[in-house]
């Protein structure tokens, strides 16, 4: 069986036989007589099992020498949940580069062994051992993806493409795309035969997926001028993403389907659109696997939701700033200070939908905001402190918020910023750092959910629960939801 792999190849087959999503990302599977790897809920003729070969993940496929489907589209799978990543310093250092890629960045593998706080030639080893490639073969796969997808579904020039994906030049570009996919980047964007702008993007999740509290959730924290949710089931909001260097401002629009989230993305942000993607994959908590995280929660004194997902975040300052504003308030008193913060210090942005129209401020923006303007809007003083402390940590570069950030170095530099205390570090670690197992024992609402239980009773309780916690905190809010009195987060 090879790394990461749930199944021996009997049962990877059965999985194959019936299209089961539950599986989709978990697993890959190369088919000898064509040359190309699919992901298990490909609907292309079944290959015959003599002629299949299953792998871990995408790039132990391509090692082995095959090409990823244009049908089912491999960059569509799901990725690795945090908890995953967390099983092993190998898998840590396949989501910092994963998430470099995204972004467009060229990491060195020095730097991520230093990130993970080992030696380069120990990086090597372990990804070798755990993954089965190296470091190297694991970046060009997670690169030559996303310029799949930029080819696919954007109308981007192939020399963007090139840089959007992070290869240093066109004439690379080109070498490792004809390497492994034994085409060149304009023939396979020939090939797909899309029409880039019209459809949405997919995005799939492995079922099962409670569509209507991720929903309700969103439309419950309403940002003014920032974030609208309509009649028809379309989430949309504005976003600024910093790509190569470049701030790039615009849209997008969401929507929660039957099997996957379909997603609308602006041209300004097309460059951009690996990292737009990472980021609406941790918003809805897509690379989860409920098969795993429901059944470790049946000992819950409520009633346990199936695919109950743990909502994420589009951008982890914004989020961290409306965590610090929620401290002792309401929800929607904390949505009425944001929106206040955006109409004061957010950019304008012209959208498709009128009332949309600015961005949330930026880390600079409030870094640079005198205490007093702040201070203007109702907030009160220890709270603007601890805003401008967040916003300059953030302008700095000494503070990272993404799910890629290590989680503990990243708590303890936010609890040494005034204001953090634990209650807003554990949300934090649950919504902007994506760790699976954060429970903010004194939160008001886990407090109520568990029958008034103060967090030295309800620690040890819930140990029961780990490595799923941040998935129990979010059954219990849940069960608050249709309680008069509900106190909800």
């Amino acid at each position: 069986m090879s790394p990461l792999r749930p199944l021996d190849d009997d049962s990877a087959y059965r999985a194959l036989q019936t299209h089961d999503a539950r599986f989709d990302g978990r697993f890959f599977v190369g088919v000898t007589s064509t040359g190309i790897y699919c992901r298990p809920v490909c609907r292309v003729r079944l290959p015959r099992r003599e002629n299949c070969r299953f792998f871990g993940h995408a790039a132990a496929a391509e090692q082995a020498g095959f090409r990823p489907c244009l049908r089912c589209r491999p960059e569509q799978a799901p990725g690795l949940s945090g908890a995953d990543a967390a099983r092993s310093l190998a898998e840590a250092g396949a989501r910092l580069i994963t998430h470099a890629v995204a972004a467009g960045e060229q990491p060195s593998l020095p730097a991520i062994a230093q990130r993970l706080g080992i030696t380069e030639r120990h990086l090597r080893r372990i990804f070798q051992a755990h993954l089965g490639v190296s470091p190297i073969d694991w970046q060009t796969t997670q690169r030559l993806l996303l310029a799949k997808r930029l080819l696919t579904d954007t109308t981007l020039p192939i020399t963007q493409v090139a840089a959007a994906s992070g290869f240093g030049s066109l004439r690379r570009f080109n070498a490792a795309f004809a390497e492994r996919y034994r085409l060149t980047p304009g023939a396979l964007r020939r090939a797909t035969g899309t029409d880039p702008g019209v459809r949405p993007l997919r995005l799939p999740w492995r079922p099962p997926y409670d569509r209507a509290s991720m929903m309700a959730f969103l439309a419950a924290r309403p940002l003014a001028r920032v974030e609208a949710a309509d009649d028809a089931g379309w989430w949309r909001r504005t976003l600024a993403v910093t790509h190569h260097g470049q701030t790039l401002h615009g849209w997008i629009a969401l929507r929660l389907d039957e099997d996957a989230a379909a997603l609308e993305v602006a041209p300004t942000l097309a460059p951009a659109l690996g990292t737009v993607i990472e980021r609406v994959r941790h918003l809805l908590d897509l690379d989860a696997d409920p098969a795993r995280i429901d059944p470790a929660l049946a000992s819950l004194p409520v009633a346990v939701r199936p695919g109950l997902r743990v909502p994420g975040c589009i951008d982890g300052f914004e989020t961290m700033v409306r965590i610090v504003l929620g401290q002792q308030v309401s929800v929607a008193a904390a949505c009425t200070l944001a929106a206040r913060l955006v109409e004061r210090f957010g950019a304008p942005l012209a959208t498709p939908w009128p009332g949309l129209d600015r961005l949330f401020p930026s880390p600079r923006a409030l870094a640079e905001a005198s205490p007093e303007a702040i201070g203007t809007l109702g907030i009160v003083r220890v709270r603007v402190g601890a805003l401008q402390a967040l916003a300059r940590a953030v302008d700095s570069g000494t503070l990272a918020l993404h799910p890629a950030a290590p989680v503990e170095d990243t708590l303890a530099r936010l609890r040494q910023l005034p204001g953090v205390g634990d209650w807003t570090a554990e949300l934090a670690a649950l919504r902007v750092l994506a760790w699976p197992d954060a429970f903010p024992a004194t939160d008001a609402g886990v407090v109520k959910a568990l029958g008034g239980l103060k967090a030295a009773q309800s620690l040890p309780l819930a140990e029961a629960w780990r490595p799923w916690r941040s998935y129990a905190v979010m059954q219990l809010w849940q069960s608050l939801v249709d309680r008069p009195e509900e106190t909800d987060r």
